[in-house]
């Protein structure tokens, strides 16, 4: 019998996805001349949450046109924009296509600028960042609206050309691993889902969280309104992504980094082990957070064959709150 949790987090996600899904997709892709001879590359943008337009870079290999190729949804580190196309050509090296999906209203890190804005504004106190913005209430928060963006981006990867919808993965590391594996489990179209030291995973009171951003402006809220650090913690519990994961239900490759002082390597340990699916994790235990790392990029690919091979295709099953 479905717990308690279980039924509030699906009545939660129902209420949110249908409301998304009573908005257009309206995907829209526009050539682009680049400098890049060896890929194809389009500038896509479609209604995200609220119908609000989210921006992204759709990158495959070039070529005489063949079959549709697996897609690889590709979210970003907190902060982080879509940047240039340059600085996303693994997959379509590999023979996938990429879709490169801004996080509304970031952009920056890293030198990539973002192409998103977020009209949602400030609802309720916050402390400097989107960590907090509208914390007090799951249908203002701010990480409420980027899922349903990212799994409106897994609909929009369904559609474009070249694409198999049958074979989209999502990944991503740090914020872009939470949504990686938020969209896995919240959208009933992806197939796979490759998770780097995810964010916002099995939280503990927000006054122990680790002093490094971004948790850090969770520390700063709860120090600055101790008052209220128990209904924003009410709200977290809707998006933690180690509460998700019991509700996976497509093949999933972990990583964790041993060293990693932002994204704790108990969190990402307990994201896997709640996961329910066929799985994988890889350790890392000398590498601090988010670090260049050759051998998880190839063990991604690996992982990716074997699942997209037509023999190791699973059956897609529906995602928990439908």
């Amino acid at each position: 019998m479905p717990s308690a949790e279980h039924d509030t987090l699906a009545r939660f996600w129902r209420s949110e996805l249908d409301e998304a899904a009573g908005h257009p997709l309206d995907v829209e892709a526009v050539p682009q001349d680049t400098p890049l001879t060896g890929s194809t590359v389009l500038d896509v943008s479609f209604g995200g949450a609220h119908g609000h337009r989210i921006a992204a870079w759709y990158v495959r290999p070039a070529g005489p046109p063949g079959g549709a190729l697996p897609c690889v949804v590709q979210f970003l580190g907190y902060k982080s924009g879509r940047g240039h196309p340059v600085d996303h050509l693994l997959w379509p090296a590999l023979g996938y296509a990429t879709l490169v999906v801004d996080t509304r209203g970031q952009g920056g890190a890293g030198g990539r600028a973002g192409a998103t804005a977020d009209p949602v504004g400030p609802t309720s106190p916050q402390v400097p960042g989107f960590t907090t913005r509208g914390i007090l209430d799951p249908r203002t928060y701010y990480y409420r609206d980027a899922y349903v963006d990212a799994v409106r981006a897994v609909e929009a990867a369904a559609q474009l050309p070249g694409v198999d919808a049958d074979r989209i993965a999502t990944a991503g590391c740090s914020q872009g691993g939470q949504l990686a594996l938020a969209a896995a489990v919240l959208s009933p179209r992806v197939a796979a889902s490759l998770v780097e030291s995810p964010f916002l995973a099995a939280l503990p009171a927000l006054t122990h969280v680790p002093d490094r951003q971004p948790y850090r402006e969770l520390l700063r809220f709860a120090e600055s309104h101790p008052a209220l650090a128990d209904r924003a913690s009410r709200t977290l519990r809707l998006f933690d992504v180690a509460e998700l994961a019991v509700h996976g239900r497509c093949p999933a490759l972990f990583s964790v980094a041993g060293k990693d002082l932002r994204c704790l390597p108990s969190t990402g340990h307990a994201v896997h082990d709640r996961y329910p699916a066929a799985k994988r994790l890889v350790t890392w235990p000398l590498a601090e957070h988010a670090e260049p790392n050759t051998p998880l990029r190839l063990a991604e690919a690996e992982f990716l064959a074997d699942v997209f091979a037509p023999a190791g295709m699973p059956h897609r099953a529906p995602a928990f709150w439908q």
